[in-house]
């Protein structure tokens, strides 16, 4: 009984960030917040972690960006 309700707090405390993400247009989806978590309580600090995320965020829209332009000089 007593791991049904750390399961269904856990299942409850990710629900609730996915809803706090998707109010704030984070662009995280559960996964990626379930490892951001985890992270955190393992002790990364946050505002480190919070760089590389912005980081990684900025790297992927200049690879779309670079696809985009690749696709259309294609067509």
């Amino acid at each position: 009984m007593v791991m049904l309700d750390c399961e269904n707090d856990t299942t409850t405390r990710e629900d609730l960030l996915v809803e706090i993400s998707n109010i704030l247009n984070t662009g995280l989806d559960r996964e990626s917040l379930t490892i951001l978590t985890k992270m955190l309580e393992q002790g990364v600090h946050p505002e480190a972690l919070a760089r590389v995320v912005l980081e990684l965020d900025r790297a992927l829209l200049d690879v779309r960006e670079k696809e985009q332009k690749a696709a259309s000089r294609g067509s």
